[in-house]
């Protein structure tokens, strides 16, 4: 599951995203507009920062913006950024091992072969989904299309 972090980085990256020009929006209306809670939204956007994800500036005119295209943004990255690991299992994660402490034989164990294939489904989709094609989703769903 995405944690609520996750969920509010997204809502906040495809606000981002939606927009038709790139100045930076300050966090008081992000937070307002996505209904997340603006101290937390603030510790968020700065570890989105932190992965080059969103720039920010100070100032009149100051806000965040995304640091990339939102085509060159995808789902995986900023799950990995704000959740870790896409795997279900520890011993299964690419970016985040760690050895099950009750397995008793990581080569054979069926647990860890069947959530492995998962997390390589997962990745490929969410490597897949930009923030611009979820964003499109999104604006056609509001225009009740249904989207692709």
């Amino acid at each position: 599951m995405l944690s609520q972090k996750t969920r509010y980085a997204l809502r906040a990256l495809l606000f981002l995203a939606e927009r038709a020009d790139a100045r930076p929006v300050q966090i008081a209306e992000i937070a307002e507009t996505q209904q997340v809670p603006r101290k937390y939204l603030e510790l968020i956007m700065l570890d989105l920062k932190h992965a080059g994800l969103v720039t920010s500036r100070r100032g009149p005119g100051g806000g965040y913006a995304l640091a990339r295209p939102a085509t060159e943004i995808s789902f995986v990255e900023v799950i990995r950024t704000t959740d870790g690991p896409i795997a279900m299992v520890p011993c299964a994660s690419l970016n985040f091992y760690a050895r099950c402490g009750d397995c008793h034989d990581e080569a054979t164990c069926a647990i860890r072969r069947v959530m492995s294939r998962v997390r390589d489904d997962a990745v490929r989709l969410l490597e897949s989904v930009s923030l611009a094609d979820a964003a499109s989703m999104e604006l056609l769903a509001e225009a009740g299309e249904r989207p692709k």
